[in-house]
């Protein structure tokens, strides 16, 4: 009987921990769901729009909306320009000449930003690294 309860437990936390999971999977897509709706109302205005410039701010504001939702739920994008090669954080993608002796061993280009979830690398910087 012991046995039994434990392994209810077992059964119902694990269902527990999943249920858990995907909701906060929701909760995030919910929350970008206003951003997907910008897109698509950005798209079909532009088809009929001529100013190149209001086209740019239009998708400057959805850029800056995107991002400060994914802030809000704890993505940080990573400082890597310039900064010291670090296999924790960046990917090496190549080495390059560096500009100046000051930046060898160092991050001289970033192709792929990474980004940190609540201080642990979710995607790693993929760079180019003066040698």
């Amino acid at each position: 009987r012991l046995f039994a309860e434990f392994d209810n437990f077992r059964k119902r936390t694990a269902k527990e921990r999943l249920d858990l999971v995907q909701t906060a999977g929701a909760e995030t897509l919910r929350s970008v769901l206003p951003v997907l709706d910008d897109l698509k109302r950005a798209m079909a205005n532009n088809e009929q729009v001529e100013d190149l410039n209001s086209v740019k701010e239009g998708f400057g504001l959805i850029d800056h909306k995107l991002r400060t939702i994914l802030q809000a739920q704890g993505l940080q994008p990573m400082e890597s320009h310039g900064k010291p090669f670090d296999p924790d954080w960046h990917e090496a993608i190549t080495k390059a000449p560096a500009p100046s002796d000051d930046l060898k061993g160092k991050v001289i280009d970033v192709l792929e930003d990474g980004y940190t979830l609540h201080g642990k690398v979710l995607r790693y910087a993929k760079d180019v690294v003066g040698e």
